[in-house]
């Protein structure tokens, strides 16, 4: 039987085998330490650093170890919390981030132990294709480009001119625009931020919901007074096809067969 041992971990008295590594010993005890590279049954790499903590051992100063490195013996003492330790995870969630910076994970870890790690990736790279194609091309000019500490940001417009059309979303081309339907209401974001959310129609033939109502109505009006205006008919995709092919047939003049002489 492993023979256990006393430590003191932030002042309180626990007892853990002698050997075990140390990050094992504070998560048994549900002592928060942010950690993402240590697994138990794996010979520690000490690659993530974001484990530090303070230790004394017997009669030696007091320094700063990675918790996953550390094997626990009698009398040690143990910090989990000081500036020193703070200033450590610092610097190690910024040498993580620049290898992944936008992963969700390092994020929530920096935002739970209150690390700084500078800038939240949006995954926006400020093209305004988005901007761009909803003031040239569908004339709504629901998005703008605004600054933020000294950074640009896309941006819902002030008088919520968003039609629902997608059209940015479909442009963007690293997802930072999407949209989300849910039973008959469609929402359209940026960062979060809600750029515009509708009522969707359905359509008159299948039934399944397929344009919001201020997308139809922004057709209606950009057609109105053209030569070649359509009578309005609230149809999917898929069904305007049909629909259309089927009046082409029934149109279509049938031509008499020759009759041999």
């Amino acid at each position: 039987m492993a023979r256990m041992v006393t430590i003191k971990i932030n002042g309180t008295d626990y007892e853990a085998q002698k050997g075990v590594r140390l990050l094992t010993v504070l998560d048994k005890n549900g002592i928060r330490v942010p950690h993402l590279c240590y697994h138990h049954a794996l010979t520690p790499a000490a690659a993530c650093k974001l484990c530090v903590v303070e230790v004394a051992e017997k009669d030696k100063p007091i320094r700063t170890r990675l918790a996953c490195a550390v094997k626990v013996v009698e009398g040690l003492a143990v910090t989990t919390e000081s500036a020193m330790i703070q200033q450590m995870r610092n610097t190690a969630i910024g040498d993580l981030l620049k290898l992944a910076p936008h992963s969700e994970t390092i994020h929530r870890i920096g935002k739970e132990y209150g690390l700084t790690t500078g800038i939240i990736p949006d995954g926006c790279i400020r093209c305004r294709l988005g901007i761009r194609v909803c003031s040239e091309i569908i004339g709504a000019k629901a998005l703008r480009m605004i600054k933020q500490e000294g950074r640009n940001y896309v941006a819902p417009s002030e008088k919520g001119e968003c039609i629902g059309c997608l059209t940015c979303t479909n442009i963007c081309p690293t997802n930072a625009i999407r949209f989300e339907d849910e039973e008959n209401v469609r929402t359209i974001y940026v960062r979060g931020e809600v750029v515009g959310r509708h009522t969707l129609e359905k359509c008159q033939i299948c039934g399944n919901l397929y344009a919001t109502t201020r997308f139809l109505e922004h057709v209606k009006h950009s057609e109105e007074g053209h030569p070649d205006e359509k009578e309005e008919h609230h149809h999917c995709p898929t069904c305007s096809k049909l629909y259309y092919r089927r009046n082409i047939r029934l149109t279509q003049p049938k031509f008499a067969k020759k009759v041999k002489p």
